[in-house]
């Protein structure tokens, strides 16, 4: 009998032991400074998701997933197809296309004219200062965008693109550079067409005759 009554007593404090704690648990989870930090970044991901008005869920819910990300290197343009592509240009432009980048830019798009970069396309020094409204992956010059040195800038005019930092874009530079095609075909990088004075730097195998 006495071993029986000793049985219930220890039997009933060990379940009021495990109620206590079963209450300590749950209280505990309502303190968040004892929950693990990955917990609390989801409830915090969750609450801010729920305020969400519907009209704001695409900008934040959503990538952007219009351009690729490209590793670019100097004399490398095995990315040009699909960039150039989405800008505009067909895909018989990709040849000529192909080689006015190798030339000009050797495919850095953040090339100013004078830059000189390393294989990585990180300038690193400045050779010459003649030629610094030359810009990006097509070096599109400052003619075609600058009003002030023509009235007839097609690229400010047509694209409200006025000054050298927008054509720094490799997308942006191949639309401005599609758009100079389509009104004057390859003659902006053709030195062929430019007259006596640079008639040294005439090379027609730059460019094939379409």
């Amino acid at each position: 009998m006495f071993i029986q009554d000793t049985l219930k007593y220890i039997i009933a404090g060990t379940l009021a032991i495990i109620n206590l704690l079963g209450l300590y648990a749950i209280n505990d989870l309502h303190d968040n400074s004892s929950e693990p930090p990955s917990t609390l970044v989801v409830q915090t991901t969750i609450r801010q998701l729920t305020s969400i008005t519907p009209s704001e869920e695409p900008q934040i819910l959503q990538a952007d997933t219009t351009l690729p990300t490209i590793r670019f290197r100097h004399g490398d343009v095995s990315w040009l197809s699909d960039l150039a592509i989405q800008a505009g240009w067909e895909p018989e432009h990709l040849p000529n296309l192909e080689k006015i980048i190798l030339r000009e830019s050797g495919g850095c798009p953040n090339l100013r004219g004078g830059d000189v970069v390393d294989g990585n396309c990180n300038v690193i020094r400045v050779s010459e200062w003649n030629h610094r409204s030359d810009t990006g992956l097509l070096q599109i010059n400052g003619i075609n965008y600058n009003l002030k040195r023509n009235k007839w800038a097609a690229l400010c005019l047509k694209m409200d693109i006025c000054t050298q930092k927008p054509l720094l874009d490799p997308l942006t530079n191949l639309k401005a550079g599609k758009l100079l095609y389509d009104l004057s075909g390859w003659s902006p990088w053709d030195p062929c067409t430019w007259g006596k004075k640079w008639a040294h730097k005439c090379n027609p195998q730059y460019l094939t005759n379409e």
